[in-house]
C-alpha cells in the first residue's frame, strides 16, 4: 500500500481529487480522514506539525523553577495531534512505500519528517520518496507525482533547529521578564529573539518622533494662469531672508520663463512577487499581514495561486506565462489579457532575488469573482493584476523643468504628463500623478496673479506601517518570509503595539527600555540575523544542528548573566512603563489620574489614584485585554481612548470609557421611560 502524506486536510482532499480524476473516496479510520484514489494508494491531510517540542513536565511551574534553567534543559517531542498519529500508526505496517507531499519549505519538510518517523517506528523497511510543488493544479500535481525526489533531510533539521532555539530564547525569556515584572498569568509579558529586535524598531522609531523638534521653514510660491511655481532656493530657514527676497519682488507683474527642459523617462514595471512584497502591496489596500497571509494560503489550497511563501522575484523559464494568461481570455480581465497575448513576445521583469525552490506568486488558474469571498477576490485580483504588470511594457512619462525668472529671483516648476500607460494600465494600486503645465516657450512672459509665503516645519520620521516593517525586517535578517507576519501579530497580541501604522505601548517602552539597557544583545538584530545564518548552513548540510543549538544556549547564557545581575532594574523599568499604560486620564472631579482599577471581587473599572478620597470610576468589560491606545477624545480631551482584545476574535475599540457610559446611561434612561410609558397606556 501507498500513502501520500500532505500538510493539510483540504491539499490531501485537493491532490486526491486531482490524481483520482474526482472518483476518490473518503474513509474515516481513529478519528482521521484519507482519502483512497484506488485500493493501493490513499492520501492523508495532517493538521500542520503533529510532533512539538518543549521541556519536561518538572519545567512548568513558572514560579517554582528559575527562567535560567530553560537554556540548558532538556527538550522532549510532545504529540499535538492524537488522531493523526493513531491513524498513522495504524496504516503504517501495511504502508510499502510513503510519498512526502507537505508543502516545499522548511516547516513543510519537518512536517513531512515528523509523520514519517511515526510511520518509521512502526514499520522501518518503508520506501520514501518527495513530491514537490508550487501550485495545487492538475499539471503541476501530475509533473510532481511524476518526478519524485528524495526527503531534504537536512531542511527539516534547519526548521526543527528553529523551533527548539526559539523555544528556548523565547521560554526562558518571556518567563523572566514576567516574573520579575509579576505579569503572571494572561497578563505575562514575552521575549524572543525574533520578537525584539523587531518591537526595539518599533520603540526606537516611536522615541526618535518624541525627540524630534520640528524646524521653521518657509516656502515662496508664485501663481500664474493654470500653475504654481516655487523659489529654485526651495526652503528659506531665516524670515529675514524671506523678507529680503519679497522686497525685491515688490511690484511684480510678470515672469519670464528663461529655460525649459524636456525629458522621457521609462517608468519600468514592477517586479514579481515574493512573500515581502506581496504583503507590502496587500498591506497598502488595506490588509494585515497575518490576513493577507492567511487568504493566500486559502488560494493557493483551492489551486487558483502559486505558493504564497517564496523568495524569489524572477520566474522560472518553465512557467508558461503566455499559457497562464490565456487562462484570463474569459471573465473579467478579458480586455487585460487579449493586450498582452496581443504581444510578439512575453518579456517579464526580473527582481534581484533567484531562488530555485519556489517561483514568485502567480495565479494558477481563473476563478470567477462570485466564487469568492469579498476579501479573496481582492488578494486573488491583486496577484493577478501584479502578473500582467510584470509582462507589460514600461510606462512613458514627458516631463518638463521650467525655470522662471521674477525680477531677477529665480523660480522653478516641473511638469509631468503620462504618454503610455503600460504596466500602470494593469496595476491601478499605484496613483498615477500628472503634474500639466500649459504650453509654455523660452522667453514666454507670464501674467503673476500672486506672491505667496507658506510657513512650514519640518516633519519627524514616519511611523512603521505593516508593509514597510516587513520590509526592514527582510533588510535585518529578521525572521523569515513565513514568519514575519506571525511575529507582527503577537507584538499585537501581548498589547506591545497598536494601530496600523504601529505604535508602542508604554509597556513596550518598559520591556525594550530594559533590554536594552541591561541585555543589549536580545534587542539587536545581528544576533538574530547571526542565528537565521546559522541555520542557513545546516540546510546546506554545512554545519550539525547539534552545534548551532549549542551556539544559542552560549550566548543565552551569557544575556542571562547579565539580565541576573540587573533584576531589581529591570523589574522597575517594566513597571513603570505598565503603570503608565494603565493611566486613562485626568480625573474630571478632582484632577488625579484615572488607571484601570481591579475590585476585591474581580471586576474591572475605570478608578481615580485618588481613592478614598475620590470616588469617581467609569465601568469596564469583564473580559479582554485592556489596551489604552493613546488617542485622546475630542469631546473629553482628558480621556484616552480604550481599545478591547479578546483571543480569536477582532479587536473592539471601544473608545472614550466617559463617552461609553454615557451612551449607555441614555439607552438605559430611554428603555425605562418607554417602560413606563406602556404600562401607563396599560
Amino acid at each position: 500500500m501507498r500513502y501520500i502524506i500532505t500538510e493539510k486536510h483540504n491539499t490531501a482532499k485537493r491532490i486526491s481529487e486531482i490524481l483520482s480524476g474526482g472518483k476518490a473516496k473518503q474513509k474515516r479510520i481513529k478519528g482521521a480522514n484519507l482519502f483512497y484514489i484506488n485500493e493501493d494508494l490513499a492520501v492523508i491531510g495532517l493538521s500542520g506539525h503533529i510532533i512539538g517540542v518543549d521541556f519536561p513536565p518538572q519545567y512548568s511551574r513558572w514560579e517554582e523553577v528559575d527562567a535560567a534553567s530553560l537554556v540548558n534543559a532538556e527538550i522532549v517531542t510532545t504529540p499535538l495531534n492524537d488522531k493523526i498519529i493513531s491513524l498513522l500508526k495504524e496504516i503504517a505496517p501495511e504502508a510499502d512505500e510513503v510519498t512526502i507531499a507537505t508543502d516545499f519549505d522548511r516547516e513543510g519538510e519537518l512536517i513531512g519528517l515528523e509523520a514519517l518517523k511515526i510511520i518509521k517506528e512502526q514499520n522501518e523497511s518503508v520506501r520514501v520518496n518527495r513530491a514537490r510543488y508550487s501550485a495545487i493544479t492538475k499539471q503541476e500535481i501530475e509533473k510532481a507525482f511524476s518526478n519524485l525526489v528524495e526527503l531534504d533531510y537536512n531542511l527539516a533539521h534547519s526548521a526543527e533547529t528553529r523551533q527548539i532555539i526559539d523555544l528556548v530564547w523565547g521560554a526562558s525569556l518571556t518567563r523572566f521578564i514576567s516574573l520579575v515584572s509579576r505579569s503572571l498569568g494572561s497578563n505575562f509579558l514575552s521575549a524572543g529573539r525574533v520578537q525584539s529586535p523587531t518591537l526595539a524598531l518599533l520603540v526606537d522609531r516611536e522615541r526618535e518622533i518624541e525627540s524630534f523638534v520640528p524646524t521653521p521653514y518657509w516656502e515662496i510660491h508664485a501663481k500664474f494662469d493654470g500653475f504654481e511655481a516655487k523659489h529654485a532656493k526651495n526652503r528659506f530657514l531665516e524670515h529675514d531672508e524671506v523678507e529680503k527676497c519679497l522686497k525685491k519682488l515688490e511690484g511684480a507683474k510678470e515672469g519670464r520663463v528663461t529655460d525649459i527642459k524636456k525629458k522621457k523617462k521609462v517608468d519600468r514595471p514592477p517586479i514579481p512577487f515574493n512573500t515581502t512584497e506581496f504583503l507590502r502591496a496587500a498591506s497598502s489596500i488595506g490588509f494585515s499581514a497575518a490576513n493577507a497571509m492567511r487568504i493566500a494560503e486559502t488560494l493557493y489550497v483551492n489551486g487558483f495561486i502559486s505558493y504564497p511563501r517564496t523568495d524569489n522575484t524572477v520566474y522560472p523559464e518553465s512557467i508558461d506565462l503566455r499559457g497562464i494568461v490565456a487562462l484570463f481570455k474569459k471573465g473579467v480581465f478579458k480586455e487585460e489579457a487579449k493586450k498582452l497575448l496581443a504581444k510578439n513576445e512575453l518579456k517579464p521583469s526580473r527582481g534581484k532575488k533567484e531562488t530555485t525552490d519556489h517561483p514568485p506568486i502567480y495565479p494558477v488558474s481563473y476563478v470567477a469573482k462570485s466564487d469568492l469571498k469579498e476579501d479573496e477576490w481582492k488578494i486573488y485580483e491583486l496577484v493577478v493584476r501584479r502578473f500582467f504588470a510584470t509582462l507589460a511594457e514600461p510606462a512613458q512619462w514627458l516631463t518638463m523643468g521650467v525655470k522662471i525668472d521674477i525680477k531677477d529671483e529665480p523660480f522653478k516648476v516641473n511638469g509631468a504628463i503620462i504618454e503610455e500607460y503600460g504596466w500602470r494600465a494593469f496595476y491601478p494600486y499605484l496613483k498615477i500623478e500628472e503634474r500639466i503645465l500649459p504650453q509654455l516657450s523660452v522667453g514666454d512672459l507670464l501674467n503673476l496673479i500672486e506672491i505667496a509665503v507658506l510657513e512650514k516645519e519640518t516633519k519627524p520620521p514616519s511611523r512603521y506601517g505593516q508593509g514597510r516593517l516587513i520590509k526592514k525586517m527582510e533588510e535585518l535578517g529578521l525572521g523569515t518570509k513565513s514568519t514575519r507576519h506571525e511575529t507582527i501579530s503577537k507584538l499585537y497580541s501581548r498589547a506591545y503595539i497598536v494601530g496600523n501604522p504601529m505604535k508602542p505601548t508604554r509597556k513596550a517602552y518598559g520591556v525594550i527600555d530594559a533590554l536594552e539597557k541591561y541585555a543589549s544583545m536580545i534587542t539587536d538584530p545581528e544576533m538574530t540575523r547571526m542565528l537565521e545564518e546559522a541555520m542557513d548552513r545546516i540546510a546546506d548540510g554545512n554545519v550539525s544542528e547539534e552545534e548551532i543549538i549549542g551556539e544559542s544556549r552560549k550566548i543565552l547564557n551569557q544575556i542571562f548573566e547579565d539580565l541576573k545581575s540587573n533584576e531589581e532594574a529591570i523589574a522597575t523599568t517594566i513597571k513603570e512603563g505598565m503603570r503608565a499604560d494603565m493611566v486613562v486620564g485626568e480625573c474630571p472631579d478632582c484632577g488625579k489620574e484615572l488607571i484601570i482599577r481591579r475590585s476585591r471581587r474581580g471586576s474591572r473599572f475605570v478608578g481615580c489614584s485618588g481613592y478614598p478620597d475620590c470616588t469617581y470610576s467609569l465601568p469596564l468589560p469583564k473580559t479582554g485585554k485592556i489596551i489604552v491606545t493613546g488617542e485622546v477624545c475630542k469631546e473629553h480631551g482628558n480621556m484616552s481612548k480604550l481599545r478591547i482584545i479578546n483571543k480569536g476574535k477582532r479587536p473592539w475599540d471601544l473608545g472614550c470609557p466617559l463617552c461609553n457610559f454615557m451612551a449607555w446611561q441614555d439607552s438605559k434612561k430611554k428603555e425605562n421611560d418607554e417602560t413606563n410609558h406602556d404600562e401607563g397606556g396599560n
